[in-house]
């Protein structure tokens, strides 16, 4: 497959009209609480607000906040300004039916460009005053733009636009134009939730304040993504401070050699020369986020070092654009980093990662190389924006509490946070919380594993309480104070159910060796960490209903789920899997990714002499479905391209020629998460109803 015909138009200024819609506007719902407990209602009436973007002048934050409507089925997002250090003082510089978005301050902070709908609903760049005043549309691209970058100067920008990339029936024969054959011949056809027709490309063109003109694709007939599918976004530019060049991620394979490598690279395009330059050349893994430091000489990125791994350790890389030298800051640092930012001197970076079921922020010196911790407290703390030398715009979350934006000052030893936002507020003032708290429980190989409890609000020790064990997805994704409007514990917990949550084997924040020990070991050692986080709730935690206890989670926790329903001992009343896999020798061929299945899964099947393959293949779920005798229900999203709707489906179909009570929910137009609002209701309310059903 290459990448052929531009699906980009000429652009210019006020080339779209401004967009008109009979969509109503989304305000902010009316929430009042009639139980005083969270409840699905609270849940679609948060305002999720988006990540920060600091004014120039270092006094402002632009953000959006996003308001959902279940009746419309949909949301839409609003831009919103504060004064950092007088929160008071917000304006609500949009109200339109259509969602803001990829907004930032332009011209020292007295514009605002952001992507919006045109009038035939296709995403434009425009800019507008501060206050929204003269809105305006500056591209009138046929597939529009996907994200926008302006130089340091203004007089550049780069849009990401799509190019098309696979062959349709017509192409081959022009005289079948209805056909709807997809014509495939090589892998990587289909992607997390699409089929891949198009990709992704940077172009460049020059802006006088009124108008983008001369876009040229950098990556001109190159089938190569920039940024990369299905998560690569603006971050994946870097322009250089003389404006001349720009950096960006690609992974430079196609077919097969995409599907089995995690092998991305930074190259340097020269805008006066046209010249492009590989700058982590033989550098094996993911190499992403690019960042120049403010003062130029160096470009910070985040690295992996083995190639097909895409769990491997994230470091903080450093390169002298000067001398060529790259150098990695954190050899000694046993963590991986999510995201990070440069200190406005140049002389440290602020970065965030997982430790200890938490996400800090944290700072290290570029000279010393010594890492200070500079946020603490029961909570995930991320995107960092400094506010000069001396304090940071950020946001945090926790269990029981969605994200707001703080201001955390670094003055003085010890953090000091002070909310700048405080969106949802008064939906948390009229609710009881749940109470978390974190125990330490025995392995079954002497070590100690982080389990957070979460317990329903109004928690009755004399009580008895039915209980949920939640087995995290990834599988190396984090069990830390994360918010999520699917796997909510504040909600469920709410539900009556006391939530235990255990960071087992392969999740991050505990070093290298806890999270790398799942690969290649899916039914080994995580499992008995699920099982001994059970068996300690069962024994300390008095309160639970020993014959009341449900096992749920979603994609490698839906596979865990699976497991268990075959691997319990009775443990278990209830399970509910959400994206599971069942099968594993099916997920090795349906998956689009290989990277991610040679690796964890150990290989193919049909390598008979791969002990670690063999191992992984003959302890599928499918394979212990003689032992299941447990009520199981299922969910799947028909779009979900990582794990096909047919691993739920054959799983739910097992459970009914078994004679286990059963019922499965699959959505014919979600993908591998649940995301319009009322089939994100139903979820949660099925959620509900299958677990009280058989636990209470």
């Amino acid at each position: 497959m290459t990448a052929t015909a531009l699906l980009l138009t000429a652009s210019g200024a006020n080339a779209a009209a401004d967009a008109t819609n009979t969509d109503p506007v989304i305000d902010r719902p009316d929430f009042k609480t009639s139980t005083g407990i969270f409840d699905v209602d609270a849940l679609m009436a948060c305002g999720r607000i988006g990540a920060p973007v600091l004014s120039p002048d270092g006094k402002y934050a632009l953000y959006s906040v996003s308001y959902t409507d279940v009746a419309q089925n949909r949301s839409n997002a609003d831009l919103y300004i504060t004064r950092i250090d007088s929160p008071a003082d917000t304006q609500r510089i949009t109200r339109t039916p259509k969602s803001e978005s990829g907004a930032m301050f332009m011209a020292d902070g007295k514009q605002i460009a952001f992507i919006y709908a045109d009038n035939n609903g296709v995403p434009q760049l425009w800019i507008m005053n501060t206050d929204g005043t003269d809105r305006r549309c500056l591209t009138s691209l046929e597939k529009g733009v996907n994200g926008f970058l302006f130089s340091p100067d203004e007089k550049k920008v780069m849009l990401i636009g799509n190019v098309k990339y696979s062959r349709e029936a017509s192409d081959i024969y022009p005289d079948l134009p209805k056909a709807t054959g997809r014509v495939i011949d090589d892998l990587m056809y289909k992607h997390w939730d699409e089929w891949v027709t198009e990709i992704p490309h940077p172009f460049i063109g020059a802006f006088d304040g009124n108008e983008i003109t001369g876009l040229t694709d950098i990556m001109a007939d190159e089938p190569y993504e920039a940024p990369m599918k299905p998560f690569g976004g603006i971050e994946s530019f870097a322009w250089t401070k003389d404006s001349r060049g720009i950096v960006y991620v690609s992974r430079k394979k196609t077919g097969v050699d995409y599907a089995v490598s995690t092998n991305s690279d930074l190259y340097l395009y020269d805008t006066e020369s046209g010249d492009t330059r590989n700058l982590t050349e033989g550098m094996a893994g993911y190499d992403t986020a690019p960042q120049f430091s403010p003062d130029g000489r160096y470009l910070s990125w985040l690295s992996m070092e083995r190639d097909g791994y895409e769990a491997d350790k994230n470091r903080l890389f450093i390169m002298d654009m000067q001398t060529g030298v790259k150098t990695d800051l954190t050899t000694d640092w046993d963590y991986t980093i999510e995201e990070f930012a440069w200190r406005p001197d140049s002389r440290a970076i602020y970065f965030a990662a997982y430790q200890n079921g938490v996400m800090p922020l944290f700072r290290i010196d570029l000279k010393t190389r010594r890492i200070d911790t500079v946020t603490d407290g029961i909570y995930d703390w991320h995107t960092i924006a400094p506010i000069g030398n001396d304090a940071l715009l950020t946001m945090r979350h926790n269990m029981t509490r969605p994200d707001e934006i703080f201001k955390v000052s670094l003055k003085k030893k010890g953090a000091d946070a002070v909310a700048v936002t405080d969106v949802n507020g008064h939906i948390f003032a009229q609710l009881t919380p749940p109470v978390v708290e974190k125990r330490m429980v025995p392995t079954t190989d002497g070590k100690e594993m982080l389990t957070w409890i979460v317990y329903p609000p109004h928690y009755d020790a004399a009580k008895k309480y039915p209980a949920i064990l939640y087995c995290q997805g990834g599988p190396q994704s984090a069990v830390s104070q994360f918010w999520s409007y699917r796997w909510n514990f504040d909600l469920m917990a709410s539900n009556g159910y006391i939530m235990i949550a255990p960071n087992r084997r392969g999740v991050p924040g505990f070093g290298t060796e806890w999270e790398e020990q799942i690969s290649k070991d899916y039914p080994g050692q995580n499992m008995q960490d699920y099982l001994s986080a059970v068996d300690y709730a069962k024994a300390n935690i008095p309160a639970i209903d020993h014959d009341k206890i449900g096992c749920t989670g979603a994609s490698y926790g839906g596979f865990s789920t699976y497991w268990l329903a075959g691997n319990h001992d009775h443990r278990f009343a209830a399970f509910f899997a959400h994206a599971g896999i069942f099968n594993t020798v099916a997920q090795y061929l349906e998956t689009e990714e290989m990277w991610f299945a040679n690796w964890d899964m150990g290989g193919a099947y049909w390598e008979k002499d791969n002990a670690a393959a063999q191992r992984t293949f003959a302890a599928s779920p499918h394979l212990f479905v003689d032992k299941w005798d447990t009520p199981i229900m299922v969910s799947h999203g028909e779009y979900d391209f990582r794990i096909l709707a047919s691993q739920g489906m054959a799983a739910f179909n097992a459970a009914k020629l078994r004679g286990i009570p059963a019922e499965m929910v699959i959505f014919p137009d979600e993908c591998h998460w649940i995301q319009k609002p009322q089939n994100a209701v139903l979820w949660h309310r099925l959620f509900k109803r299958w677990f009280d059903r058989w636990l209470k």
